[in-house]
């Protein structure tokens, strides 16, 4: 005998340009969208009954239909729209919408920023990953491709050694990462009203704040000290979840050619890397 487990199906990669076109400038935004619904399908898999499946195509069309008119705020107020819409169907148990918004700035001009030329940013890209019931809604918020370096204030020691153990202990080493950092909200972030652009700004903001001030033992000790810093900013959010790869930077050897190496010549890896997960959450 068999039974059908978990599963889940969408549409992926959607990508959406919108271009509003105020009377003094154009507005752009940028955004791939991701659908996802799990519920009543049993059917589609075992007995070849597509009746209770909405197609992916359709999906994207929603998507393209919603963002004529409703893509006029934050990321994850849209993604709400869009969750409730496919979360109403009788034979949808869950339906999550993640989104990554790709920012673009103005192009500078003598005169002051274009109105309508844009150049593509790279320093980051913004998720909101929204997913509704018949009962409710969460909602999280993110950062990705946040690459970031500090070339001091970082350490690590005191670690375990073994027989396989060759790396030398350090109290000034320099310490990147590409972040990876998504937090969930409480349940009034999916009331109306909820300011999703100014707690977004403030946990960037803080998370960037806090790793250039703070002394690093360790990535773990990083991941705890700018997440709680985050929470305690914004009392909106329940919990952070950081995933960051130690990118390591390491110190050339230059005496084959008769040179010391006074901490300015390194490196730089991506692979092989250490990647450090952790989620900090709210007590209670």
């Amino acid at each position: 005998m068999y039974e059908l487990g978990a599963n889940r199906y969408g549409k992926s990669r959607i990508r959406l340009v919108t271009v509003t076109r105020e009377a003094e400038r154009h507005v752009l935004r940028d955004l791939t969208v991701d659908v996802a619904l799990e519920g009543d399908f049993t059917a589609a898999h075992v007995d070849g009954d597509n009746t209770n499946l909405v197609a992916t195509d359709t999906m994207k069309n929603t998507v393209y239909a919603f963002a004529r008119d409703r893509l006029t705020g934050a990321p994850e107020a849209f993604g709400l729209e869009l969750a409730r819409h496919f979360a109403a169907g009788p034979q949808v148990g869950r339906a999550s919408i993640t989104l990554r918004e790709h920012g673009w700035d103005r192009v500078a001009l003598a005169g002051g920023p274009a109105p309508d030329a844009f150049a593509r940013r790279g320093d980051l890209t913004r998720v909101a990953v929204v997913a509704a019931t018949k009962s409710g809604a969460t909602v999280e918020a993110g950062i990705e491709d946040l690459t970031v370096m500090k070339t001091t204030k970082s350490a690590f020691s005191g670690f375990e050694r073994d027989r396989y153990t060759t790396l030398a202990e350090t109290d000034d080493r320099l310490m990147a990462t590409k972040v990876t950092a998504l937090w969930g909200y409480g349940e009034t972030a999916a009331e109306p009203g909820f300011d999703f652009d100014a707690a977004w700004e403030t946990a960037r903001s803080t998370l960037l704040a806090v790793f250039g001030e703070h002394f690093s033992p360790s990535v773990q000790t990083s991941i705890w000290i700018m997440a709680t810093a985050m929470l305690d900013a914004s009392p909106a959010i329940d919990w952070v979840r950081m995933v960051l790869p130690n990118l390591h930077h390491w110190t050339v050897n230059l005496e084959p050619f008769g040179l010391d190496n006074p901490g300015k010549v390194f490196v730089s890896t991506t692979e092989p890397h250490g990647l450090i997960d952790a989620t900090v959450r709210r007590t209670g």
